[in-house]
């Protein structure tokens, strides 16, 4: 699997306005495609939008909270009168709220979590994430080849909790990796929908990575973090459809 030159393509990147979502906005940007920003808080979008054609990368912004699901029909309209299709999203935003970050001592309050918490988090990295994919998927079978990025976790994956010699095996943070295996769930089921189509759907497991979510004890840095994303994004035709990476490794569900 080799990145392919990405001039005349098209990206969407929501949640983009920090960490792993702007290293993939700048990674796409230098592979040639237009990149959207996805942004909660629109002037920093533009902000961040700013930087990013400093350097020369062809960036625009939009706003767009997840969770407010005007802002998906929105988001449709823009891009489908500025330019008539979306060759890749990337559904990069996403939350923790059990821990403060997962560099810290997690507590595994399974039992105790309040149900508020694990509907706001399931609100972000679930439902609106996959609202806004079926709002948006008319545009996506309008690319020749419709690439759909889930940024999911390790911390999703059923299989590596179950196993005590696993690193991540006391990383209990329910909520957030409940929304993440449901979020696999959710790739495996579309990827096949899509199986007869050009699109191709993977969840990514970016790494340990230095952010708030990660926390200051994490072993990648953002730049590194985005390049599973990027890699995704950039499937050639050939490329896998329907399964869960890091880099190069497939990881079990």
């Amino acid at each position: 699997m080799t990145t392919q030159d990405q001039k005349g393509k098209v990206a969407l990147i929501t949640g983009a306005t920090r960490g792993i979502g702007v290293e993939t906005a700048r990674g796409l940007g230098k592979l040639g495609a237009t990149v959207i920003i996805g942004a909660r808080d629109a002037d920093k979008g533009q902000a961040v939008a700013a930087e990013l054609k400093q350097e020369g990368l062809d960036v625009v912004s939009v706003k767009i909270d997840v969770n407010t699901i005007s802002d998906h029909a929105t988001v449709y309209d823009y891009i489908e009168k500025n330019f008539g299709k979306l060759d890749i999203l990337i559904n990069n935003a996403g939350i923790l709220l059990d821990e403060e970050s997962v560099s810290v001592e997690v507590v595994n309050r399974t039992s105790t979590l309040p149900i508020e918490l694990l509907r706001e988090t399931f609100n972000v990295n679930f439902f609106s994430l996959i609202q806004l994919t079926q709002t948006l998927l008319p545009l996506i079978r309008k690319s020749e080849a419709g690439r759909i990025v889930n940024l999911s976790s390790v911390l999703g994956s059923l299989t590596v909790h179950s196993d005590p010699a696993a690193p991540i095996y006391s990383m209990k943070t329910f909520a957030y990796n409940a929304s993440k295996t449901a979020l696999n769930a959710f790739t495996v089921h579309l990827a096949h929908e899509l199986k007869d189509t050009p699109i191709k759907v993977n969840s990514v497991h970016p790494g340990w990575v230095r952010t708030g979510l990660g926390g200051e004890k994490a072993s990648l840095d953002e730049r590194e973090g985005s390049l599973t994303s990027i890699k995704f994004a950039t499937l050639p035709a050939d490329g896998p459809t329907g399964g869960f990476y890091h880099q190069d490794q497939q990881l079990p569900w």
